[in-house]
């Protein structure tokens, strides 16, 4: 089967974060820029949207209820609630931890993800209108119910997470190392330890910086290049790149696998000025068919 890429958005400015709701066959996302939760159907093809009052970084439904998220809002975790329809009101039902205590920079929460078991990760970054020079003021942290952990600091860019329970291991990225980071996993406890690096960018003569990422059921890593136009796929145990899927746009944000048989790779882009004009499909969703790879279910936080 030959790899087919087909646009299923209009363009966003800054679409992040895709998870596959399995329950609702449906991908959901945010533009971060455009302050909106966004849904996709994939058997009818509808996509729906709303409007935030404030900084959106990810959606994640939550295990067991109904039309309930954890989103990253501002510096907060906070549970809202949506019915999916197309500018419909967002309730807030509760806040599950304010970040802001736990530093004294004015942070937004970035990427986030729930782990095997279940449990949020997410990290922040010190917003800049400069790309390449953050300041190390975020962190990652994770939350156990509405117990805050920070897990390490010092991060530019919080973004992609992917668990392999089999290797133990839990892979991130901080963006502006070009590099992608392991650590090892407790899955009982969330705990991670033993930093080490396992795929340099620079080394390899990838143009564009790591961004969100997901894992296959081989345990490959398929990572999204802002400013690359490509997804990457990484086989993090050898450190050899083995595959680059073109995407036709240059800012790629993330990837996830989804579809009734975690077969499809949805990715996420941008369309940001950033000294040039960013054309259409530039910040559209794509996905991405014909890989001959499957992902694993993507987890809903557990509260």
């Amino acid at each position: 089967m030959s790899v087919k890429i087909q646009k299923i958005t209009e363009p966003l400015l800054l679409g992040e974060g895709p998870h596959w709701d399995e329950r609702q066959q449906a991908l959901f996302f945010v533009s971060i820029s455009e302050k909106t939760l966004n849904k996709y159907v994939l058997a009818t093809g509808r996509h729906t949207r709303t409007k935030l009052e404030g900084h959106v970084a990810f959606i994640i439904p939550v295990e067991g209820a109904v039309d309930q998220y954890v989103v990253g809002f501002e510096n907060k975790f906070v549970i809202m609630q949506w019915d999916g329809e197309d500018g419909t009101p967002v309730r807030l039902v509760r806040e599950l931890a304010d970040l802001n205590q736990y530093t004294d920079a004015p942070t937004q929460v970035n990427d986030g993800k729930a782990d095997p078991r279940g449990r949020l990760f997410a990290g922040t970054l010190l917003p800049s209108n400069d790309l390449k020079n953050f300041e190390p003021k975020g962190s990652l942290y994770r939350l156990d119910g509405t117990t805050v952990t920070k897990l390490c600091d010092g991060i530019k860019v919080s973004n992609g997470l992917a668990w392999d329970l089999k290797e133990k291991a839990m892979y991130y990225i901080d963006s502006l190392e070009n590099n992608i980071r392991r650590y090892d996993y407790n899955v009982e406890t969330g705990e991670i330890s033993n930093l080490k690096y396992v795929f340099d960018f620079n080394k390899h003569n990838i143009e564009g910086f790591p961004d969100g990422t997901t894992i296959d059921t081989d345990g490959n890593l398929w990572v999204a290049v802002f400013n690359g136009s490509c997804v990457i796929k990484v086989d993090p145990r050898t450190g050899q790149l083995l595959e680059k899927v073109a995407i036709p746009a240059p800012q790629v944000t993330s990837a996830t696998f989804g579809g009734p048989n975690y077969d499809i790779l949805f990715v996420t882009t941008g369309s940001i000025n950033m000294g040039s004009e960013q054309a259409p499909p530039a910040g559209s969703t794509f996905m991405v068919t014909g890989l001959g790879v499957k992902g694993h279910p993507n987890i809903n936080v557990k509260l």
